[in-house]
């Protein structure tokens, strides 16, 4: 019996790595169908997608998987086509969320989207109904250093139009057509880039109290878990 008992544990724990690996993965796939949907699927001319490269290669994702997101996103795996869609909706006490998808089936992907929604206290809404509160731009985020002086100065010399100082790291701001040049600035200074990526930025943040943030943060984990799902952003404060 004790040998049973110890198997099942062995099991369990298993069961979690590999949950946690999947996870991993999948995050790691979406960076890099992104960043390759969004500047191609060249590693030299572009650098967002090199960086996920790079992260996906340091959870240890085979060459194989990396090729095949590549692929998927430059439109270049031969049988599927996929198509990129975004929903829009609301949360639970009217938060907005923008929901941005890669799939090769729109009736698969907006049902399970909208069930996704109904049961989490939200609703998907109309084309253009939340997407007005959001601005699309290339943020790069920079661990803090003894090089922050430099980072900044190059970033407004490379086309930066914001700048935020957090006690770890340094945020950087940028229109979306000035983002790969900017990355590529901010590389050559051999700093440990967190992360980077041209995404929805809420131009009004909404507050809400601590019952409502977790009803949201449930909606957003259930729709991430949505294997068509790219991106998922809200303006919840």
């Amino acid at each position: 019996m004790s040998g049973h008992n110890k198997w099942s544990k062995i099991k369990h724990v298993k069961a979690k790595q590999d949950a946690i690996k999947g996870k991993v993965f999948t995050k790691a796939i979406k960076d890099i169908t992104t960043a390759a949907r969004a500047g191609g699927g060249d590693l030299d001319s572009n650098a967002s997608l090199r960086l996920a490269v790079e992260r996906a290669k340091a959870v240890s994702m085979p060459q194989g998987n990396i090729q095949r997101a590549i692929d998927k996103a430059t439109g270049n795996l031969q049988g599927v086509h996929y198509d990129e869609i975004t929903y829009e909706g609301y949360g639970p006490n009217g938060v907005a969320i923008m929901v941005e998808c890669m799939t090769d089936n729109k009736n698969r992907t907006v049902a399970s989207i909208r069930h996704a929604f109904s049961k989490n206290g939200g609703s998907m809404g109309e084309s253009g109904c939340v997407a007005w509160m959001f601005d699309k731009k290339g943020i790069i985020t920079v661990e803090r250093s003894e090089k922050d002086d430099e980072v900044m100065e190059v970033a407004m010399d490379n086309g930066a139009s914001d700048i935020k100082e957090f006690d770890d790291f340094i945020l950087l701001e940028s229109d979306p057509a000035d983002f790969n040049e900017l990355l590529q600035a901010v590389e050559k200074l051999d700093v440990n880039i967190m992360d980077s990526s041209v995404e929805l930025v809420a131009n009004n943040e909404v507050d809400v109290d601590d019952d409502v943030a977790q009803k949201v943060e449930r909606l957003i984990e259930v729709l991430e878990e949505d294997d068509d799902v790219q991106n998922v952003y809200h303006n919840m404060s």
